[in-house]
C-alpha cells in the first residue's frame, strides 16, 4: 500500500536534456527524443546539453548506434541518419 501511495504522490515527469543540441546549424533547446539528420555535407552535431546523444545509422533512431556524443563534443556523423537524446 505504501508503494502505491508513493507512486501516486510522485507524478512521472518527462525528462529533457538541459541546454542545446545543434544539428546542422539549427539549435534545439532542451532536446528530448529523436532528431533527423539533414542533408548537410558533412553533417555536424554539437552537444551543448547535460546528456549523451546517440547517433543512429537509420532514420527515426533505428538501426545501430554508431557513436555517442558526450556533452561538450561535436561529431560529424557521415552516413548516419538520426540522433537520440536521453
Amino acid at each position: 500500500m505504501a508503494a502505491a501511495t508513493l507512486a501516486l504522490a510522485v507524478p512521472g515527469t518527462a525528462y529533457a536534456a538541459h541546454g542545446f543540441l545543434v544539428i546542422d546549424g539549427v539549435a534545439h533547446r532542451d532536446p528530448s527524443g529523436c532528431f533527423p539528420l539533414g542533408d548537410f555535407v558533412p553533417p555536424a552535431v554539437s552537444n551543448h546539453t547535460d546528456a549523451i546523444a546517440e547517433v543512429h545509422s537509420g532514420p527515426d533512431c533505428t538501426g545501430q548506434v554508431t557513436w555517442l556524443i558526450y556533452p561538450g563534443e561535436t561529431y560529424h556523423p557521415n552516413g548516419s541518419r538520426s540522433v537520440f537524446v536521453f
